[in-house]
């Protein structure tokens, strides 16, 4: 079954509306003390520094300067919220992992940061990792899922950039990697492929988002 074939018609339009609506930018914080009010439905995305985090936020909204997007990886050490008139979600936008050039202190306060904001955040439903399908799933990505299963936060996995690699190539690797999520206990098992600059899977990864406003 295709990733589209997992969404009924009616799911598919109902994201499509979602993420169609004048996406804007609402604050960024380093404490846990200016956070918004939890009083909406949350979505993050995290992923490794550079693995296309931004610009899968902007393909999604179609929004281009929505989240900043930056060649130099490690540039966004914040959590990033951005809103939507008359929707009951939030989007976040988490700082980026895996900067081999980041200080030590800088990683210990990132992970401080991300791992508070998992713990304490109620209204998160889902955390959405993404992956690059040119690499697959590396050390400090599993040091993420150790973080995320350690806070009990539901996390599924997007493979960014789909269109760089082969068909076959993406198949090996959504079985690989579905076999790795099988050992965790926080992980979401549906996997999906993504191509912010092809379009591949956005229609379902809104799809997949709705879904997680409508109960």
């Amino acid at each position: 079954m295709s990733d589209e074939e997992k969404f009924s018609e009616d799911e598919l339009e109902a994201g499509r509306l979602l993420f169609a609506k004048p996406w804007t930018f609402l604050t960024s914080v380093t404490d846990m003390s200016n956070l918004p009010d939890a009083t909406r439905t949350e979505i993050a995305f995290a992923g490794r520094s550079n693995v296309g985090k931004s610009s899968l936020i902007n393909a999604l909204t179609g929004r281009k300067g929505l989240a900043r997007t930056s060649s130099t990886p490690g540039r966004t050490q914040m959590l990033n919220f951005f809103v939507a008139p008359e929707t009951e979600l939030t989007i976040v936008d988490m700082p980026g992992y895996g900067y081999a050039q980041a200080p030590k202190e800088l990683v210990a306060a990132w992970t401080e940061l991300v791992f508070a904001y998992l713990r304490g955040r109620p209204t998160l439903r889902r955390v959405f990792l993404l992956i690059d399908s040119r690499h697959g799933i590396k050390n400090n990505d599993l040091e993420a899922m150790d973080l995320l299963d350690k806070a009990a936060v539901i996390y599924q996995v997007v493979l960014t950039k789909s269109d760089k690699i082969k068909p076959g190539q993406l198949a090996r690797l959504m079985e690989e990697t579905s076999k790795t999520l099988s050992r965790r206990p926080a992980a979401f098992p549906e996997i999906l492929a993504t191509s912010s600059e092809k379009g591949i899977g956005l229609d379902e990864l809104r799809a997949e988002i709705h879904r997680l406003t409508s109960y």
